[in-house]
């Protein structure tokens, strides 16, 4: 699979939005009454990624994100160009 495959998930603004990831992890994190820097210990990952996320940040790690989503039972997989295209 092309490498851009695994990051079109992030650069395409119709195949997914940012906002909604950013959004997912502040409200779970805040339910579960961490704050990020917890967070972001027991997710395995920076702070920083904690914030980029929370910030809607598009240069993300797609492994990063998903040790963050793993916390809550999800991952994010890669999306074919065909697709997200149709999806415009």
């Amino acid at each position: 699979m092309h490498i851009l495959s695994y990051v079109f998930l992030f650069l395409h603004a119709n195949a997914y939005k940012m906002n909604d990831l950013s959004d997912f992890v502040k409200t779970r994190r805040k339910q579960l009454g961490l704050t990020q820097e917890e967070f972001s210990e027991k997710a395995g990952v920076a702070l920083t990624v904690i914030r980029k996320i929370e910030q809607g940040k598009e240069n993300l790690s797609l492994s990063k994100v998903n040790q963050v989503l793993h916390m809550f039972g999800h991952v994010l997989g890669p999306v074919n160009e065909r697709h997200a295209t149709r999806n415009r």
